[in-house]
């Protein structure tokens, strides 16, 4: 972990506001719960607040009911979040406001290409290419103008400096796809300055997406929070979890033995827990030993994280 960590308790800054933010895609698993415990973690050792989020933007992936489940069992868990939940479904209007400013200044623009057009790019745009409107498409997609050179770099607090050509690895970025929903770059920017998060801790997955993400915030005027990206738990094959457990959640009826495999696997000593019967007692208990320099940027021990299946419903 980087030598300088300001979520010690000694540094810790005033205000601190940290978030939990999953999309209703199906129950929690693991990933989500070492993503939810560490970013609780960090905040409560900040003596901050904690958030949820519904990230409900893409009817397409959602599963019906999953969002309530999420809630239930966070819940379960002993994670709660201060104040109401967030709903990215319920806030066209600050994302079509944010929208409109970037277009009004030129920092946005209607695009026609498709898939296939930006094909012999890799799929990174730089250019419109596309000869005229797709068939039957009712809008265009709209993305931002990523100016050549546009290289971000910033300190993570887990993984260390961090550095991204956005021209050369994503181009112009969707804000808003051509089916009509909302793109996760302009929501996530949107609600973490509505929300006043100063501190955005979530999974190494989303590692890629900050630059994207920094870009937007300075397109609009907006602050830039502290990013901590946790390690990753992947299955055998070293795939997320998302990607291949996600039939199988973390069952809310078992809290303990799962909270201290999450423990576990944001580098946390598993013996600070021994005596913790219950999932608010070893809440407690966490918070009192928890050790943020500790985190691990790299993959959890697979020992470790084949402990998981032992709490998983169905097994």
């Amino acid at each position: 972990m980087a030598s300088t960590h300001p979520h010690d308790a000694a540094s810790a800054p005033d205000g601190y506001r940290g978030r939990f933010a999953p999309s209703p895609t199906g129950p929690l698993h693991m990933g989500s719960l070492v993503a939810a415990l560490g970013s609780w973690l960090l905040a409560r050792h900040a003596g901050g607040a904690w958030l949820l989020r519904i990230e409900d933007i893409d009817p397409p992936r959602e599963v019906a009911g999953a969002a309530d489940a999420q809630l239930a069992a966070l819940a379960a868990f002993g994670l709660h979040g201060d104040g109401p939940v967030m709903r990215q479904s319920q806030r066209d209007v600050p994302y079509q406001e944010a929208l409109d400013a970037l277009l009004a200044t030129g920092a946005a623009f209607a695009c026609h290409c498709s898939r296939s057009d930006l094909a012999s790019s890799g799929g990174i745009h730089r250019l419109c290419v596309a000869r005229a409107p797709r068939s039957g498409q009712v809008q265009p997609a709209i993305r931002l103008r990523v100016a050549d050179g546009a290289v971000v770099r910033f300190d993570d607090l887990i993984q260390g400096p961090q550095q991204q050509d956005v021209a050369g690895v994503v181009g112009d970025f969707v804000l808003r796809r051509a089916d009509g929903y909302w793109a996760y770059q302009l929501a996530v920017v949107v609600d973490d300055a509505a929300q006043r998060i100063t501190d955005v801790v979530r999974g190494a997955d989303l590692l890629g997406s900050t630059a994207r993400q920094i870009l937007l915030q300075r397109a609009l005027g907006l602050p830039t929070p502290r990013y901590a990206h946790l390690p990753l738990v992947l299955d055998a094959h070293g795939r997320k979890l998302s990607k291949s457990d996600a039939a199988q959640p973390v069952d809310p009826d078992q809290p303990v033995a799962a909270l201290r495999t999450a423990w576990q696997l944001i580098g946390q000593d598993a013996s600070a827990l021994a005596e913790a019967g219950d999932a608010d007692a070893l809440l407690a208990c966490a918070l009192a030993a928890f050790k943020p320099q500790a985190i691990p940027p790299g993959q959890p021990p697979a020992d470790i994280a084949a402990q998981r299946r032992t709490f998983m419903i169905g097994d």
